[in-house]
């Protein structure tokens, strides 16, 4: 019988001989990743192309990179989390990127949702240089990257994730191997695709609640505690109902990963016909919102259609407090 492949974190994972870590890009996601990693004691230096985007991370331990070339020669593992593929592309290669610039052996850890052929194609240029590669992008949302409770996929070489255990097991409460390289991409774009399906659903079955004559607040929690809940609806259901639609997730980056999902679906002949209509749909809110409105204003696209905003007092504006902790708010009536 092949060993489980997934194993939830202990918290008792030994982190000493992780640092200094390197982290490349300290947007929503990215920064919480950092705040972790100092909330355990690790010794991270930071790099964003909007150096004013790191500078609570600066305030709160974090050092600054100086430049990637840099970053390269201080640090033995280095972290990347980029909104795209050729943002992480510019950031490796070339004369002044990281796998040019290494000092000694690299350990390289991809925490973006790149999609797997770029995974396999950088993870080789990396290995062509010396150095180790792990993809291990995340899932969970920025309020749980805030508690440490993200769920890590990983692929690469079992012996790289094996020696990258104890970090990853501080970043997420639940670790899964996935096998070689590009399988990790390919289990986010699965989770993803689910995700965006969801929440397409729940702005129906909300828009159906209050169309009804329904409390949207008694209806959400109504939801929750039934078999149509899901994640999406008990998190980004919460921000659809105070307006703010504030999940840290914005339409060009569903488009990016709804469109690895139908590379995934044409490549093992896989008919989408649900992916394919929810892809439209944020095509079409990207057309009427543009690309860097948040996710769940695909949602607005029915609340425009038809009249009607869906909202209900009581729910929060964030998932997250602005200082990293999670943010108060109704989570729903259990009864009227």
């Amino acid at each position: 019988m092949s060993e489980p492949r997934a194993a939830r974190s202990t918290g008792e994972e030994s982190i000493a001989g992780f640092g200094p870590v390197g982290f490349i890009g300290t947007g929503s996601l990215g920064g919480q990743l950092v705040r972790t990693l100092l909330r355990n004691g690790v010794h991270v230096a930071v790099l964003d192309v909007d150096r004013s985007a790191a500078e609570d991370l600066l305030n709160g331990g974090a050092t600054w990179g100086g430049s990637v070339a840099e970053l390269a020669k201080s640090c033995p593992t280095v972290v990347t989390c980029l909104p795209s593929p050729a943002a992480l592309a510019g950031v490796l290669l070339g004369g002044d990127g990281l796998l040019a610039n290494a000092s000694g052996h690299l350990t390289w850890v991809d925490m973006g949702t790149t999609g797997p052929d770029e995974e396999v194609r950088l993870g080789q240029a990396a290995l062509d240089a010396g150095a180790e590669m792990l993809e291990a992008p995340v899932t969970g949302g920025v309020h749980k990257a805030a508690l440490g409770e993200l769920t890590v996929l990983a692929g690469g070489a079992r012996e790289t994730f094996d020696r990258l255990r104890p970090l990853l097991g501080v970043l997420g409460s639940q670790v899964y191997y996935l096998g070689p390289l590009g399988q990790a991409s390919r289990m986010k774009v699965i989770t993803n695709l689910l995700a965006f399906i969801n929440l397409v659903g729940v702005g129906e079955a909300l828009m159906l609640a209050e169309r009804s004559g329904l409390d949207l607040g008694v209806a959400y929690g109504a939801i929750r505690d039934s078999s149509g809940t899901s994640f999406v609806h008990e998190t980004e259901g919460q921000l659809i109902l105070s307006g703010s639609y504030d999940i840290g997730f914005t339409v060009d980056l569903a488009l990016k990963d709804l469109g690895f999902a139908l590379d995934l679906a044409l490549a093992g002949t896989v008919p989408l016909e649900l992916g394919s209509l929810v892809h439209q749909r944020f095509v079409q809110a990207k057309a009427r919102y543009g690309g860097a409105a948040l996710s769940p204003r695909v949602v607005q696209l029915l609340e425009d259609d038809v009249g009607v905003e869906l909202r209900a007092p009581g729910f929060p504006e964030r998932l997250v407090a602005p200082e990293g902790g999670p943010a108060a708010g109704r989570t729903g009536e259990r009864s009227s």
